[in-house]
């Protein structure tokens, strides 16, 4: 018997634990962490069963296409070569106009698809399809992409190691990010304080020095009047938003928008926002490059000033001042109320925060998946940008990584293909501006042919149908579909309607290159090319030699270096000045020489139009939406037949709707379940351990019933992702109508929709 050790990391979520393989005569057997690693220090149950994955008898080991019709139970799957498999394929996209193909991806934070996340937008964006669906309205727009209307990027990771606060909300790294959970508690542990929002005592949450039980949706409201507090009480960096940010921006009364040099005079400056000096007591023109000002200079924060235009005189305010006024609406009991958090904890927690400078924050789905997320975002951001922590010593900071080369091809699709984006025309500042689009869109095309038919969809992963809002929509969707084809490991729900399903390996047994590791500087400088711990079982390949070999066959192989896929890597690593020999030679990974470099924005600004953190944003605005961030209650309407608000979470068992076939992780959670208060359940008849059906104006869904104490009375939680389970039950989107979208983002309301319970047994 010969055994063997092998170093890698799990790619199964976006936590990217470091780990190591066990391989007894040439079998996987387990997997355990690798304490050597920074994000080595535990490991879930998920990555503990890769073996399970691996070797599991539901795996797709060879090109498979439909023989029956769509709509029947038996696909009547048929074995085919993969030539022929790349050829049909290949075929049926040199036949579709480049609109009405699309490309679909499952989300690279919970599957193992990041390995090939960047060829497969190459691929699309090589093909001129201004269309690719990945799920970010979802998942990370607000966070990555959103918050850039605030900071000029994303909101960074937390300095954990040096932070005397941390702030999560709507997260629960202990089932998403088990090394962000670790790096918390050690924080936590040497004394940095923790605050967590949630509308679930999940996680963190039970050991967290205040647990703030929101109800879902109402975030920004809680950010709005936690800021009011802030400001109320002069806990905010005067200095910080004097000199970098807009707070000092003068907005016309009249219009609410910003006033630029241009309007003091027709030759003036119209890139140079106004401010007033309260030194002088004139205006004050403020360069963006530079984009802070002398030292003599006092901007002012308060106020209200006429001022002299070359059209006349304007009253006009400081950003600032729209901003107190804005917050103070937001007391405590009116937060109270939107809420359902007692004001003196929402007391308390300003106190905490004013108290324990630095303060970070990490925030994720949990505010993300409503109809409201881009506000909500921005009232956070906001929120946190006022303590003046960002990119500083324990707030969030945005860390060097290794420079990778950006092979995505976003420059290949022209200003008019992306304006075909679906979505673009409504929501051109949220992801169809990067030609990523909604499900929703994207269904409504295929059945309506709304604004055009889309008539062809390859997608890497993706299991629509219990990813998104509205399953009867999708399922129409996909069974209308002249052609689908979908790269898998296992048959899934959406599988059953593709006409091509395609083999794909798992990620222990192929190659995988991370380039940081998020969650320190020192994580963020480690670069690793995993190795395969075993060969590809049968016929199975990765996504990234699906996309080259298909590459070939569509005549664009120049645009994948001539379909060499160690050329490409050795391309990619390029701008890091490392090579794949290199890291193969280093299994465990290389830790690039990098120095953290804190309050970036001294030298270069914002990535922001003003080159400052905008509480005020013109782009929103310019869209007909608050250039303030707002509490916008949700837009799904309230019916006294659903009193209840049905919100959905993850468990640590799964990720998303992934590993329902695996035994172990079977054992541990074998049925849907359904949280909800025990005098919730008690006034329905309904005892914990049974069925009960939770019902909605979209239909209905079994599950087990769980009680917990901690819950709100008025809400009931939802497992998401669930199949594989008799008469659907436990699929909670079939309850959700996906019709309810954020204005920006397109995101969803999956976490808080109007529902009521009721006992199966009656």
């Amino acid at each position: 018997m010969t055994t063997e050790l092998r170093r890698g990391y799990c790619a199964l979520c976006i936590s990217r634990c470091g780990c190591v393989g066990t391989l007894v005569d040439g079998i996987l057997t387990r997997i355990d962490p690798d304490p050597a690693h920074p994000t080595g220090q535990a490991l879930c149950i998920k990555a503990k069963a890769a073996a399970e994955s691996v070797y599991a008898p539901e795996r797709i080991l060879h090109p498979l296409r439909r023989t029956r019709p769509k709509g029947e139970s038996d696909p009547g799957w048929e074995q085919l070569s993969w030539d022929d498999a790349l050829d049909s394929l290949a075929a049926k996209i040199l036949a579709t106009p480049s609109r009405s193909l699309a490309f679909g991806v499952a989300t690279p934070s919970g599957t193992a698809v990041t390995d090939s996340f960047a060829w497969i937008h190459r691929l699309a964006h090589a093909c001129h399809s201004p269309n690719l669906v990945f799920a970010t309205e979802n998942c990370n727009w607000h966070k990555d992409h959103a918050a850039a209307y605030t900071f000029g990027a994303g909101n960074g990771m937390p300095d954990y190691q040096h932070t005397a606060c941390i702030l999560l909300w709507g997260f629960n790294p202990a089932t998403t990010w088990l090394a962000q959970a670790a790096a918390i508690q050690q924080a936590h542990r040497r004394g940095a304080r923790l605050i967590v929002v949630d509308p679930r005592r999940a996680g963190l949450a039970a050991s967290a020095d205040l647990w703030l039980r929101i109800h879902p949706g109402s975030d920004a409201a809680l950010a709005l009047g936690l800021a009011h507090i802030l400001i109320e009480s002069g806990h905010f960096d005067h200095a910080f938003l004097a000199r970098w940010s807009d707070a000092p921006f003068l907005v016309a009364d009249a219009d609410g928008r910003l006033l630029y040099g241009a309007d003091l005079a027709p030759e003036g400056d119209p890139e140079q926002a106004v401010a007033w000096n309260e030194r002088t007591g004139t205006t004050q023109l403020c360069p963006r490059h530079p984009p802070n000002m002398a030292s003599e200079v006092r901007l002012a924060l308060r106020g209200r000033y006429t001022i002299a235009t070359h059209c006349g005189p304007i009253t006009c305010r400081p950003v600032f001042e729209r901003f107190i006024e804005h917050c103070r609406t937001w007391t405590s009991a009116r937060v109270e109320k939107a809420t359902g958090i007692p004001a003196e904890q929402i007391e308390l927690a300003a106190n905490m925060i004013a108290d324990n400078l630095p303060l970070s924050f990490f925030t994720w789905t949990g505010t993300c998946q409503h109809d409201n997320a881009t506000q909500t975002g921005r009232a956070i951001a906001v929120l946190y940008g006022l303590t003046g922590c960002l990119d500083a010593p324990g707030g969030n900071v945005w860390f060097d990584k290794p420079k990778l080369a950006n092979i995505m091809g976003f420059d290949w699709v022209s200003p008019e293909e992306r304006a075909s984006t679906l979505g673009y025309r409504e929501r051109p500042q949220g992801p169809p501006q990067q030609g990523w689009i909604t499900s929703r869109d994207l269904f409504r095309a295929i059945v309506e042919s709304e604004p055009y038919p889309v008539s062809c969809l390859l997608s890497f992963g993706s299991n629509f149908l219990l990813s998104k809002p509205n399953t009867r929509m999708s399922a129409a969707a996909l069974e209308r579909l002249d052609f689908f084809a979908l790269a898998e490991m296992v048959e899934t729900p959406t599988s059953r309607y593709a006409d091509l399903l395609l083999p794909v390996c798992s990620a222990w047994e192929r190659e995988g290159l991370q380039a940081g590791f998020q969650v320190s500087a020192a994580a963020e400088a480690h670069v690793q090319l995993r190795p395969a711990m075993v060969p590809p079982r049968g016929e199975s390949r990765s996504d990234a030699w699906i996309v080259f070999e298909l590459a070939k066959r569509l005549g664009l192989s120049n645009s994948f270096f001539g379909g060499d896929q160690e050329a490409a890597l050795t391309a990619m690593l390029a701008p890091s000045g490392l090579t794949p020999e290199a890291l193969r030679a280093s299994p465990g990974g290389i830790t690039v020489p990098l120095h953290t470099r804190y309050r970036k924005y001294q030298q270069h600004g914002f990535s922001t139009p003003s080159g400052r953190l905008e509480f005020h944003s013109e782009r929103l605005r310019g869209v007909g939406l608050n250039p303030l961030p707002e509490y916008v209650p949700s837009g799904v309407p309230r019916d006294p037949r659903f009193p209840l608000t049905l919100t959905t979470a993850k468990w640590p068992q799964y990720c998303h709707s992934q590993q329902r076939h695996q035994p172990s992780l079977r054992r541990r959670m074998p049925e849907p379940l359904v949280e909800l208060h025990p005098d919730t359940a008690a006034a329905r008849g309904i005892v914990a351990g049974e069925w009960l059906t939770v019902v909605t104006s979209m239909g209905s869904m079994r599950a087990r019933a769980r009680l917990d104490r901690h819950l709100a009375p008025e809400v009931v939680c939802a497992q998401y992702g669930w199949w594989q389970y008799a008469d659907g039950a436990g699929d909670a989107n079939r309850l959700i109508d996906g019709e309810f979208f954020d204005p920006v983002a397109g995101s969803n309301s999956l976490r808080n929709f109007p529902c009521q319970v009721v006992s199966s047994s009656r």
